[in-house]
């Protein structure tokens, strides 16, 4: 999975260069009012939904996605950046706050001032959209920005400063884009000294984000960090277990199971367990693997979710869909267990593949407590 274009890897003296740039850059950019920056990121916004076609096809050459899936990704990102656009000056706009009582005849205002140059690294699950939660806000707040995609999604990254520049050409520098590998975005994080950056907002692995702050604290820079989940469904007595069906297997299969705020995990009252676990073995057996959604991404990934259905199989779990035969890659097929036990992988550790664990409770307060 690649665009057939190479990318350079940049090393720690190029990311303090690219910061080194966007800061200049970032001088008549926090000058501008609220105004000014809400209508330029409108004008950005445009040009990105102009070429969602050409965004969409990058990302489906890096990642493996369906291009139907690809364009859902880049309208979830215009999404992003219209509400970073629209709302930043009603959220950080100048407003008074109480002066308090030793101060009762003064008047106190709260004001905000940009950061700085955010560097921002991004994940490969969605190289647009998620990252864009990060860079448009920052926009939005007057700073500037130097963008660290994936390696496995560095097109996308190059992509998306070039149509900045392109679309604002007298902020031309504001987005930077830096790729390479992991020694990339640990410079940008300043593991190889101080980079420059104001902040870093980073979306990925726990294991990684815990190098990303090790990094960060050395300098004392501020870090954002977005990691992944064993997200739950909970399904109670009077659920539309159609309407829960519906929503558990778009939530577990889609991006082939590859979202940390996907469903890994679901919790039925008993009384409805069987007939909600008959729904979604109905829906998932439905799909269409590499027409529904796509391949792992990250090959190696195989391997835990190889891991986590076996062991559930060998705890007493039965697999009501699916099962180790389902997951031939590139492309798995989607996979429905039920009665794992708590104390299994598959509901302990992220599995991050087209896996669901349907579990049964006495009722909601079990629920919740397992949920938690």
């Amino acid at each position: 999975m690649t665009t057939g274009t190479n990318h350079p890897a940049h090393t720690a003296e190029d990311v303090r260069a690219a910061v080194a740039r966007a800061r200049s850059a970032g001088r008549s950019w926090a000058a501008l009012g609220a105004r000014e920056r809400r209508a330029a990121l409108l004008r950005w916004k445009r040009a990105l939904a102009a070429r969602a076609d050409e965004f969409a096809q990058v990302i489906a050459s890096e990642t493996g996605k369906p291009v139907h899936d690809a364009r859902a990704v880049v309208l979830l990102t215009l999404v992003h950046l219209d509400w970073a656009a629209r709302n930043a000056r009603r959220v950080l706009g100048r407003r008074r706050v109480p002066s308090g009582l030793l101060s009762v005849h003064q008047r106190a205002t709260l004001a905000y001032r940009p950061l700085g140059v955010i560097g921002v690294i991004g994940p490969w699950n969605y190289p647009l959209y998620t990252p864009m939660g990060s860079i448009g806000y920052a926009l939005a707040a007057g700073n500037a920005v130097v963008f660290k995609p994936s390696e496995l999604t560095p097109g996308v990254g190059a992509l998306l400063a070039r149509s900045l520049g392109e679309a604002l050409p007298d902020h031309a520098d504001l987005l930077q884009a830096v790729t390479g590998p992991g020694s990339t975005g640990a410079a940008l994080a300043g593991a190889e000294g101080p980079s420059g950056v104001d902040k870093v907002a980073f979306t990925g692995s726990p294991g990684t984000a815990r190098k990303v702050a090790a990094a960060c604290a050395a300098t004392l820079t501020p870090l954002l960090a977005e990691c992944g989940g064993k997200d739950a469904v909970l399904v109670a007595a009077d659920a539309d277990l159609d309407a829960a069906a519906d929503a558990i297997v778009w939530g577990a299969m889609g991006n082939a199971g590859q979202t940390c705020a996907g469903v890994e995990r679901v919790y039925a009252v008993e009384s409805v367990h069987e007939a909600l676990c008959s729904r979604i073995v109905s829906r998932a057996r439905a799909l269409t693997p590499g027409e529904a959604y796509g391949p792992l991404t990250l090959s190696s990934q195989l391997d835990v979710v190889e891991r986590h259905v076996k062991q559930a199989l060998v705890d007493g779990a039965t697999a009501r869909l699916g099962g180790p035969d389902a997951l031939r890659a590139p492309v798995l097929g989607p996979v429905v267990l039920s009665g794992v036990p708590e104390d299994s992988p598959a509901v302990t550790e992220e599995t991050f593949g087209p896996v669901v664990v349907v579990n049964p409770v006495r009722d909601m307060d079990e629920a919740v407590e397992r949920g938690d």
